[in-house]
Formats: C-alpha cells, structure tokens, sequence
C-alpha cells in the first residue's frame, strides 16, 4: 500500500472536517431529491475540485492516486452520497477531459472556473434506446463553418439540472464504429440545448439527473475535445479515472459502515451479551472487513499502474466489478447487524443501500464489466 506523505493527508484532513458540515440534513437531502449549493460551495473552497488539474489553471496539480486518497476521505466523512457523488462527476467526467483534451483558449477560459467550482460539470453519454451500447448512439454533429450543429437527445445526466457545462458525445462518422463519436464541451446558454425536469429515482438523490435536448444546438468548433472521431480515446480516458475517482468515495462510506457496525456490534446487547459475541454477527462484520480491504487493494494497485502510464484496461474493469459489489454487500450487512433500526430511514444506512445499487449499474454494470474482462482473455 502507499505510505502517504504529509501533504497529501493534509489534503484529505481538510476534506474530512468537513464532513459534519456536508452531512448535516443528508436524511432529509435525500428524501426531498435537494442539491445543496452552499455545500457543493464548502467543498470548492477547499480546492477539491481542482486537484488534479494543472496548477497554471487554478488546480493542485496532484496525480491520480492522490485525488482517489482525498476522496476517499470524502466518503468516509460525508454523509450526503449524493453530493459526493455530483462532486466525483464535475471532478472525472468534465474536469478531466477539458484538462486533458481542451483548447488552449477554451481551458484558459473555462478551467480556472472549474477547478474553483464556479462552474459545475455533467457529461451526457447514454440515449434512451442506447445505453451500453455507445457506438450505436444517434446524437450527431455536423460541422457548418466554424461550428458543429448537434442534435439528438440524452438520457440519465447526473449533474444536469444544474450543470453549467457538459460534456456531450455525438457522432460525427459512420453509427456503429468506434471512430464515429467526437466529445463536445457545450455550455448552457448554448441556443438549441435544453434540459427535461429533474428525474426521481432510487438512491443518490440530492444528485440530480434529468434528459437533455440538442435541437440544431450551435456548439464553436474549438469547443471539441481533441480530434473529429476520437471521442472514444476522451471517453476511455475518462472512464478509468470516474470509476476510480468514485469508487475511492465508495471506499471510504464502506469503511465509515465497517467501523459504524464494529462499533454497534460492540454496544448493542441481546440476551445479556454484545451481539458481536454472536458468530452470525461476527462472520458478517468480518465479510465488511475482507470486501472493505480487498476493495482498497484494487483500487490503490489499479491508480498507481494508470500513474505510471501502464495498461489498466483489465484493471479498472475488475475494480469497477468488485468494489461496485462490495458497496452493495456491505451495505446490506451494515443493515442487517443494525437491525430494525438499520431498516429505519433515520439512521441513514437504508440510503446506503439504495445509493449502493446504483454502482452496480452506472460506469457499465457488472455484467458489462465481465463481458469486458471475458474479452480482455480472448474469450470473444
């Protein structure tokens, strides 16, 4: 494991004392679908949002498993999941590409803004008849002088209703090949773009999410990210860092769960003993322990090798499979050791729950993450 130096726990420490005032209401947030500003507001001030970006545009200029450390501690801190995870969204899927991908003019004019937090990112991949299959999808550009025209509509947009800048894919070739798609950073006021209203769902809520809508939406041509056709390069990219900027918050609400249930299992009493004294609770706690670890292992190991420029294809898509699922496992032992109360919506750890599923699902659900590893092996 990586021995973290002072700087970078005083980065995370500086995220962590922020955790009361993050998770304060985080019951409430979640029953009512709210994003909170000032929130989001406290965590730009503490420079969050700009650490891995180039410091000459306002960033901290940290690598990437240092930005997964800060998080993590995010996670462990802040109760409010959806927060946290609107936050890894502007930091991987808008953030990154534009760092890595954007103009020189366009970074000097939109990236100070991001990494201070002014500006609040989305991305928008998924179509409604297209979700894991990318190459399928039907929103298209069409250059027209110095302009791309995009029209089409996406689907499941977190950060959308309130984003002010989006990263948007939209083909430019052939459907169907992976040289087809571009990236495009489209702003909000951009003439043609709209958004649907905000979308109930199932955990994660004070993260919005909604539709969105390009009808002959005029984006500037300098506004694309990297080259006509390599969309997909900008997507993997952003993709191995999403899974590992997210999960590292994941990690850290798994380790706030273990010591949350170590510590209840301790007090709580049944039949005149701790019921940490009884082995089905113990071999749950234990379950936390082992998935909490291993989940740790993957996700340093995989940051380190992509910091050092290795190939982390098959990688990142084991991470993605087992700390997605050790999330969801862990938080439903947390439930069952709590008990009755667990299964109360004010102790938070129901939320937990629902919150957990969803990584299962987004960033390509377990099931397309063994499909890639399958594939990775040469089984077709």
């Amino acid at each position: 494991m990586i021995d973290w130096n002072e700087d970078q726990k005083l980065f995370r420490n500086t995220i962590e004392d922020l955790g009361p005032v993050l998770s304060d209401g985080h019951i409430e947030a979640d029953q009512n679908g709210e994003f909170s500003r000032p929130k989001w507001d406290k965590l730009a001030a503490s420079g969050l949002f700009g650490l891995p970006f180039d410091e000459r545009f306002g960033g901290l200029g940290q690598d990437v498993p240092t930005t997964m450390y800060v998080l993590e501690g995010l996670g462990h801190a802040n109760r409010d999941g959806g927060l946290s995870f609107s936050a890894s969204t502007h930091l991987a899927s808008t953030g990154t590409p534009l760092n890595r991908f954007g103009k020189p003019a366009v970074k000097e004019r939109l990236l100070p803004a991001v990494c201070a937090g002014e500006l609040i990112g989305a991305h928008a991949i998924t179509e409604p008849d297209f979700g894991s299959d990318a190459m399928s999808m039907q929103t298209t550009a069409v250059a027209d002088g110095d302009h791309y025209i995009l029209n089409g509509n996406k689907a499941f947009v977190s950060n959308g209703p309130i984003a002010d800048l989006i990263v948007v894919y939209a083909r430019t070739d052939t459907a169907g090949t992976a040289n087809g798609i571009s990236a495009f950073l489209v702003e909000r006021n951009t003439p043609g773009l709209s958004f649907g209203t905000p979308m109930k769902k199932m955990g994660l809520r004070s993260s919005p999410l909604c539709e969105l809508f390009l009808d002959n939406a005029h984006v500037p041509a300098e506004n694309m990210l990297g080259r006509p056709g390599n969309g997909f390069l900008v997507l993997d990219h952003v993709m191995k860092r999403e899974i590992l900027y997210g999960f590292a918050i994941n990690l850290g609400e798994m380790q706030h769960r273990l010591e949350e249930t170590i510590r209840y299992a301790r007090e709580r009493k049944q039949f005149g003993s701790p019921i940490g004294s009884f082995q089905a609770v113990q071999h749950r706690v234990v379950d936390m322990l082992i998935s909490t670890e291993n989940s740790r292992r993957w996700l340093y190991e995989t940051g380190r090798k992509l910091a050092l420029g290795k190939d982390v294809t098959t990688d990142v898509a084991i991470t993605k499979l087992i700390v997605s699922e050790a999330a969801l496992a862990t938080a439903l032992h947390t439930v069952s050791v709590f008990g009755g109360y667990g299964y109360m919506a004010e102790y938070g750890f129901e939320k937990d729950v629902r919150n957990a599923v969803a990584g299962t699902i987004y960033s390509g659900t377990t099931e397309i993450q063994k499909s890639r590893i399958a594939a990775m092996l040469g089984l077709g």
